[in-house]
């Protein structure tokens, strides 16, 4: 008999979802209608559950499953997910941490350049069939360079070290501020946020965090300054959102550059109307190659569990 495995968030690759189905008895809850009923009359019988970082699975939800072996995150996100009773009680829990390092990485250069550079305004420009009517060189503002700028980053785990690396090639310096000094990283260290911030041309959150909310507030924000960018490519709640809107309508940074938000899908309209944002959907992730490699692992996960090994990428046992 199959393993009965409980879904909660959709994955995008079709190889991995046929691979699943062979190997597994799966349930999507999200394609169930009456999902309570369901789990009524089956969770007691689940014995995987593979969810994403945003979702997680209610510690409510765990008590009822004395089957499960494993709780498998389709991501890197693991703060809706009670890891202590977790590990109290012996279950694994997995995320596909180290998958996503260099596609997070590479938008939030994107990202930065993409502010300093105004290319979505351009873009519309563009599209919008106003060149041909405007075609002087002031029609458009002037842009910032990236190139050579002074980047600070907010945690220097993989994906920061990523950033800086990138910037590198930019002939951006690197400034950087995390729990600790990390001792093989060669750049600048600076123990406090709004110090970094007073420093730096561009400020780039990289923590995980999951505990951390609104470390980026008026202060530190006012301290970035009017010449300065926000890059968020880590948690939405590390931002005050009221504060950087209230800054982004007053000029008090020259731009946020954000894929992640406190309440999404649910975007301030501050932040959605004004020319100094550039946005993107919680999308860093999302490239064939990243998504593929998140699902492998997702998939190694339950083998391991499932053959009563202890899960190569498991957080609590």
């Amino acid at each position: 008999m199959k393993a009965k495995i409980l879904q909660l968030n959709p994955i995008l690759v079709p190889s991995v979802n046929e691979r699943l189905a062979t190997l597994y008895d799966v349930h999507r809850l999200f394609e169930i209608d009456d999902k309570q009923a369901w789990l009524d009359a089956n969770v007691d019988s689940i014995e995987a559950v593979i969810t994403g970082g945003h979702t997680g699975v209610s510690r409510a939800m765990l008590e009822k499953m004395p089957a499960l072996k494993v709780v498998a995150i389709n991501g890197v996100g693991t703060d809706a997910v009670d890891l202590g009773y977790c590990r109290a009680r012996g279950l694994p829990v997995t995320a596909t941490l180290g998958a996503l390092t260099e596609d997070v990485a590479d938008l939030a250069i994107g990202l930065l350049i993409a502010a300093c550079r105004n290319l979505c305004a351009g873009d519309r420009f563009v599209r919008d069939g106003n060149w041909p009517a405007n075609p002087q060189p002031s029609a458009l503002p002037l842009a910032r360079r990236f190139s050579g700028m002074r980047v600070g980053i907010v945690g220097m785990g993989r994906v920061g070290r990523a950033v800086a690396q990138r910037a590198i090639a930019f002939g951006c310096t690197i400034s950087y501020t995390d729990l600790q000094r990390m001792g093989d990283v060669p750049h600048r260290f600076l123990p406090g946020l709004i110090d970094l911030a007073r420093e730096v041309d561009a400020l780039v959150l990289c923590a995980a965090a999951d505990k951390a909310e609104s470390i980026v507030n008026a202060a530190v924000l006012d301290a970035l300054g009017p010449r300065g960018f926000l890059v968020n490519v880590a948690r939405g709640r590390l931002v005050d959102e009221v504060a950087l809107s209230r800054v982004v309508a007053a000029g008090g940074i020259a731009g946020a550059a954000l894929d992640v938000f406190v309440d999404e899908p649910n975007v301030p309209l501050e932040l959605r109307e004004s020319g100094r944002t550039t946005l993107q959907a919680h999308r860093a992730s999302a490239t064939w190659e990243t998504r593929t490699a998140m699902a492998e692992m997702v998939l190694d996960s339950l083998s391991q569990a499932f053959s009563g090994e202890r899960p190569a990428m498991s957080l609590t046992t």
